[in-house]
């Protein structure tokens, strides 16, 4: 039988170690938030905004904006095949389960990073893109302060706790809206509850949140010990979009629960009617020269052989072509003025390359009265229709009588099925057809 000073040792340690287990991340997680209206930027409530903290994994914010960022400047494309290396095969959980050697394409990755978190897509990511993890981290602190995130250094690609890798609940929110006003192309794959990841597919780390809070469509989760429990959401209540931060959660929940009260404070008082107020584009010192500068500085390219296979296509902007997008085999064409169609030995070139062929297809949604409302329709249907619109580039395109809302790059087959499926939804849709 023990004795009573023995029973009060052993309760005692007891005590201490849950003291340690339970204060020892609540003093190194302190609390911040941020709320803004995402449309003008204004902010709506802070706590503790500018304290740098450990972002955890909000951090693939900022590895998913600099990878979308290069695909833009064509250094990458979205098809291009990544080796996965030792090093991002061993980073530790969350992870994809990647093996080192394995070969994926970086659409994938980007998928697995954006929705289930996965460190070693993240760090697969950072190093196709830079060559290695560290030079990425320095990438992607330049593209931060470029933002306007003063406060941000980042070390790694995944946001795992590392000396010097810091953030603020005002940069995070920051980032989250570059991410929504800057490529909203991409921004429906923070409201996907699952996706695939080409070697399995991935549930959504915020699952939970998208699924209780109305209008709930992004954007990112993360947790460390050293964080405690992250989360940047946003939502989308009748063209109003609120966007939350919440850093040094004491867990999902309770989490969860912070943001969704921020988010109603945040709707509360947001003004119904406000113009949307895009940031300037970032200009990013040190940053590679993009494939369309190269192009733009060189409009009459020496002729070069016309391919006797069809030639694949490409998106073309005004002054320019996003040669990240020629297929191989493809001719690089020069500059164009706005509003005409430019041809290679009589073909149009058309907004959306793909290497199986036959996507020169897609759909209407309408004609809108400004480019605002043609990309928010964009945007809901992506999130409405996620099935046959995943592989679709959501295109704006200004006319005579307004703004023309269309997703191209689709087969025939898969443009007719989206209009049918939008249709009975009682959604307007019509195909459109090559050229």
């Amino acid at each position: 039988m023990l004795h009573a000073s023995a029973v009060r040792g052993r309760i005692a340690a007891v005590v201490i170690t849950l003291i340690l287990a339970f204060a020892g991340p609540a003093l190194a997680a302190p609390y911040a938030a941020m709320v803004i209206d995402a449309r003008s930027g204004e902010v709506l409530h802070a706590s503790n905004a500018d304290t740098r903290l450990h972002p955890a994994s909000l951090t693939k914010m900022m590895t998913l904006y600099v990878a979308f960022e290069a695909v833009k400047r064509g250094e990458i494309s979205m098809d291009t095949v990544v080796t996965v290396s030792n090093h991002a095969a061993s980073e530790p959980p969350s992870k994809l389960g990647l093996r080192p050697g394995q070969r994926i394409a970086l659409r994938y990755l980007v998928r697995a990073a954006a929705v289930k978190s996965a460190n070693d897509a993240a760090t697969a990511i950072g190093e196709a893109i830079s060559g290695s993890e560290e030079a990425f981290a320095a990438r992607m602190t330049r593209t931060a302060l470029a933002l306007g995130m003063t406060r941000t250094t980042f070390k790694n690609a995944h946001g795992l706790t590392e000396s010097g890798h810091l953030s603020t609940a005002r940069d995070m929110t920051t980032m989250g809206r570059r991410l929504w006003t800057d490529f909203p192309e991409y921004y429906n794959l923070f409201s996907r509850h699952s996706t695939d990841a080409g070697v399995r597919t991935v549930q959504n780390t915020n699952r939970r949140f998208l699924s209780a809070y109305r209008g709930a469509d992004g954007i990112k989760t993360g947790f460390t010990n050293a964080a405690g429990f992250n989360l940047v959401a946003s939502a989308d209540r009748n063209g109003e979009r609120i966007i939350a931060t919440v850093f040094g959660g004491r867990s999902t929940a309770s989490r969860n629960a912070k943001v969704a009260e921020l988010l109603d404070l945040g709707f509360a008082r947001a003004p119904a009617q406000v113009a949307l107020v895009k940031p300037a584009a970032p200009v990013i010192h040190g940053a590679p020269k993009s494939a369309q500068v190269l192009v733009a500085k060189s409009p009459r390219p020496a002729p070069r052989p016309v391919p006797q296979a069809p030639v694949m296509v490409a998106e073309v902007a005004p002054g320019g072509v996003d040669v990240s997008r020629l297929a191989q085999g493809a001719v690089a064409v020069a500059p164009v003025p706005p509003g005409r169609p430019a041809t290679v030995e009589g073909q149009e070139i058309v907004t959306r390359i793909s290497s199986s062929g036959g996507r020169h297809w897609g759909i209407n949604l309408g004609r809108f009265a400004s480019r605002y409302q043609a990309e928010e329709i964009l945007l809901k249907t992506a999130l409405i229709e996620i099935s046959t619109l995943d592989q679709a580039l959501r295109k704006v395109v200004q006319g005579p009588s307004g703004w023309e809302a269309n997703f191209v790059g689709m087969t025939q087959d898969r443009a007719a099925l989206a209009c049918r499926r939008l249709s009975a939804r009682d959604l307007p849709c019509s195909t459109l057809g090559p050229g």
